[in-house]
């Protein structure tokens, strides 16, 4: 175990680490994304130290009022009574970077079921891969995970059916579950005993140097779990970190396996890309190394595509959330005005049956619901009665309809995106304004209205009876 002496630490008022040989750095909290650079780093390997990099309480920048309360609460609990507790994964990496974690997870060598006796507010989730949630509020969920690890080929069930679970419950030891985790800099824990900070794959190296990399062979790691390489595109983004050569290399071959991962898993990564500001150049980045038709079904962008999306990256950063129906609309609507030009005047008839007929492969590869791909439709058919003009038919039944205002939003964003006539949308505001204006009634004036026949009252079964 390789620990440092305090004599041999710079001082609190430096935000550093010292890692072997390495020189005393600082990190900055935001960092520019350098695609076309790669850092000249060694030949990623399986190879790692025997003993993990310890940096003590003095050495890092990690302080406990960072820290979620509820989440100190956890530990605390977990190491009085006796169990090891580590802050781990991507909170780690993002104090260390001085960005603020999205959440905070812990690791554990307690298991589901002593978590739970220790926490009344816990509840365990999983069947394949057992966690516990420990609820705090309505809102707050912290996961406890016991560390797991590889289990060796003799160990494995006779039922090949078993595996999976077997595989996914094997408990260990923290060096053997850093090893399980996907990139170095995720595999960083924050030891509550000490205060310290440990690893065992080399990530606060890689931290140093502003490089991801996988752990273990990248081409092995995407064969497991192929959509490791969109997250590997994501977290450089998001980081503005540089790919290892050997990712990057294991990404162009390993890309057609992506179409074999969970449609739905794949969809929630890409919203996960908008929600974090980054879908614009990671999309544009996996289409440059082959990923993005097998990732997304066969897709192509349009030439305009991925200046649009970075307009939706800046859209959606204000509210905080993100619109997947303006995304869906946002990735085919270059392809829509191939289809359905302004110049040809075509019915909205056919403009409506061309839209749906773009989007319906797409939405039936990731099963999206029906009103998700009527929403993007009506969107698409909304920019192309906006670029035409006012004064053709049907305009005020359009204004009224609930959909209009989104799509509005939608043809601004694209009229940004391409260098349109600003002056068009805000005629279309000022239209749509007053389409939403309510209209007095018309007074109907006293007196009995007399050019209307009268009603004839329906002879009853008694009335037939009488004769």
């Amino acid at each position: 175990m390789t620990t440092r002496n305090a004599a041999e630490l710079p001082s609190r008022g430096e935000i550093c680490y010292t890692v072997g040989t390495l020189p005393v750095v600082g990190f900055p909290k935001d960092g520019k994304d350098h695609w076309n650079s790669m850092a000249s780093s060694a030949v990623n390997s399986s190879a790692a130290p025997a003993d993990p990099t310890i940096l003590p309480r003095p050495a890092h920048s990690i302080s406990r009022s960072q820290i979620d309360e509820n989440t100190l609460k956890v530990l605390y609990r977990l190491h009085r009574n006796g169990y090891q507790a580590h802050l781990v994964g991507g909170s780690v990496r993002d104090l260390l970077l001085g960005r603020t974690p999205k959440d905070f997870d812990i690791g554990t060598d307690a298991t589901p079921q002593q978590v739970k006796k220790l926490f009344r507010n816990c509840f365990l989730v999983g069947r394949r891969f057992r966690l516990a949630h420990i609820r705090f509020g309505r809102d707050q969920v912290i996961e406890v995970a016991t560390f797991r690890r590889h289990p060796h080929p003799d160990e494995l069930p006779e039922d090949p059916e078993e595996h999976g679970t077997f595989l996914q419950n094997q408990f260990g030891t923290p060096r053997e579950d850093a090893f399980r985790r996907d990139f170095t800099i995720n595999a960083l824990f924050y030891n509550i005993a000490d205060f310290s900070i440990v690893d065992h794959v080399g990530g606060l190296q890689d931290l140093e140097n502003r490089r991801l990399r996988v752990i273990g062979d990248p081409g092995v790691r995407f064969a497991e779990d192929p959509v490791r390489m969109l997250r590997a595109l994501e977290f450089s983004a998001r980081l503005g970190f540089t790919l290892d050569p050997e990712t990057l290399d294991a990404i162009t071959g390993k890309a057609h396996l992506i179409a074999e991962a969970a449609s739905a898993r794949v969809r929630e990564e890409l919203l996960e890309l908008f929600r974090h500001g980054v879908g614009a150049e990671v999309l544009q980045r996996a289409q440059s190394l082959g990923l993005l038709q097998p990732l997304m079904g066969g897709y192509q962008p349009g030439e305009s595509t991925f200046k649009l999306l970075a307009s939706l990256n800046q859209h959606f950063r204000t509210p905080g959330s993100v619109d997947e129906a303006m995304i869906l609309a946002g990735l085919f609507i270059d392809r829509f005005w191939h289809k359905c030009p302004v110049q040809a005047s075509l019915p909205i008839n056919e403009v409506l049956l061309s839209a749906g007929h773009l989007l319906t492969p797409y939405c039936n590869h990731f099963r999206l619901a029906h009103g998700l791909r009527h929403q993007a439709r009506e969107m698409l058919v909304g920019c192309y009665r906006f670029a035409r003009g006012l004064g053709h038919r049907g305009q005020k039944r359009f204004l009224l309809n609930p959909e209009t205002p989104r799509a509005l939003e939608m043809f601004q964003l694209w009229n940004q995106a391409n260098g349109g006539d600003p002056a068009l949308v805000e005629i279309w505001k000022k239209a749509l304004h007053t389409g939403h204006e309510p209209t007095e009634k018309p007074v109907r004036p006293p007196g009995r209205r007399t050019h209307h026949r009268p009603r004839r009252r329906r002879r009853s079964k008694n009335d037939l009876a009488r004769g």
